[in-house]
């Protein structure tokens, strides 16, 4: 017979089958989720796995934007310095300094560069632009000396009544262009094409540097015949093959006149004083020193690397650098003591972006900014970088019109302006 203990002891029994049971199921449930979890893995990792070599690629593109965008950084910030550098050319006298000359006259070449680099960095939307931007934004008040868009302010021709004066500044070159020294058919044609081109301008007043001639004696006859109608004031030097220097023509005759001797150079300016429909003013007919550098002679050098060649250069733009600040002087001392308002006319032998530029146009304008368009430039070698002839006027008048003839007669181009006697200058420039 069986008691209730022993009952109760099946009943647990029992119950433990029960749960041994359903432990067997719970663990068999368990097991499945776990070989499908441990699949799920797999993939998983698979799908991590191509997460990681993603990244790593991803790093190691990182990285490499990461070195291009340094370096592009490095080089913006040089080219932005130097730039920046140029600026100081108008201010700081070569003669002391001249390093920073040099700059100046690769104002036009390092604007273009930092203008492209700006414009690269705005599409690649980097905000390294401002490094270009930084120096661009000073050189608004410069790149007016090289370029001028074209403008309906200005007038290009003279209103009904106003009285005008035509001018040309023209570095005739010895009448060497594309012709050797010792060959007198080929200065005589070059010659003739000059005073052709001259006598269609119809100007007023013509100003001339390195007019060349071989007979001093009969000079002023040979300069009357040269260009009919007008009155020729000149000064030359003797060199080794003939005599050359500047000659300022006129249709008036002159008040006065004189020449500014510079120190230890065969460059020189020559004035003129002009009464002209009631205006009286005069005019400085300047050529300032020059490097005296063959640039073919220059490049054979460089790629012969020769050594001496190429500190004979060095020297020689130095020496230069050094000169045209003191005829500067020489030259501003001179206007200061004139009694009439001047012109200042020539070749410079120097850019906008310089010492020379700067000083000489303070108290007047120039005939490019207030009325040329597009680029400026009047030396054919390497155009349009180097703007280096000018017509600088009182300030009380107004340019009408700005041109500068692509002419193969010289190496340089001339500046042909006609100059309002009678209006303000109120015209943009």
């Amino acid at each position: 017979m069986r008691t209730g203990t022993d009952r109760i002891s099946d009943r647990r029994r029992a119950g433990g089958q029960g749960t041994d049971n359903g432990g067997d199921k719970d663990r068999r449930h368990m097991g499945g989720r776990t070989a499908g979890s441990r699949r799920l893995s797999g993939r998983e990792s698979g799908r991590r796995g191509k997460r990681r070599g993603n990244f790593r690629l991803n790093t190691r593109w990182k990285r490499q934007l990461s070195f291009t965008g340094v370096s592009a950084r490095i080089l913006m910030s040089v080219l932005a310095g130097l730039l920046v550098m140029s600026f100081l050319s108008v201010v700081i006298n070569p003669g002391k300094v001249w390093i920073f000359a040099v700059f100046g006259l690769l104002f036009l070449p390092l604007f273009i560069v930092n203008l492209v680099l700006f414009l690269w960095a705005l599409k690649r939307r980097s905000r390294s632009f401002v490094i270009p931007l930084a120096a661009l934004l000073p050189s608004v008040f410069f790149i007016g000396g090289y370029f001028q868009l074209p403008s309906s302010e200005r007038p290009g021709t003279p209103a009904e009544g106003e009285e005008t004066v035509r001018l040309v500044s023209y570095n005739v070159g010895r009448f060497l262009q594309s012709h050797g020294r010792n060959m007198p058919e080929g200065r005589r044609a070059c010659s003739d094409s000059i005073r052709h081109f001259l006598t269609e301008q119809n100007a007023d007043i013509i100003c001339l540097q390195e007019f060349y001639t071989t007979d001093i004696g009969r000079v002023r006859q040979y300069l009357s015949g040269w260009l009919k109608g007008y009155r020729a004031e000149y000064y030359f030097y003797r060199s080794r093959y003939g005599y050359y220097g500047n000659v300022t023509f006129s249709r008036m005759r002159a008040r006065d006149k004189g020449v500014i001797h510079f120190d230890n150079s065969a460059n020189l300016a020559i004035y003129t004083d002009y009464t002209y429909k009631g205006k009286s003013f005069r005019v400085y007919n300047c050529h300032f020193e020059s490097y005296n550098i063959s640039t073919t002679g220059l490049l054979r050098s460089v790629h012969r690397r020769d050594r001496e060649m190429l500190r004979e250069t060095e020297t020689k733009v130095r020496r230069g650098l050094a000169q045209r600040p003191r005829q500067v002087s020489r030259v501003l001392k001179h206007i200061a003591g004139s009694p009439v308002e001047s012109f200042v006319c020539g070749d410079f032998n120097d850019t906008p972006m310089s010492y020379t530029y700067y000083r000489l146009s303070k108290g007047r304008d120039d005939s490019f900014r207030k009325a040329g368009e597009w680029f400026g430039a009047t030396f054919s070698f390497l155009w349009p970088l180097l703007r280096i002839d000018y017509v600088l006027y009182p300030e009380e008048f107004r340019a009408i019109s700005h041109r500068t003839p692509h002419r193969p007669y010289s190496d340089h181009y001339p500046v042909v302006t006609e100059i309002s006697l009678t209006a303000p200058d109120g015209s943009g420039g």
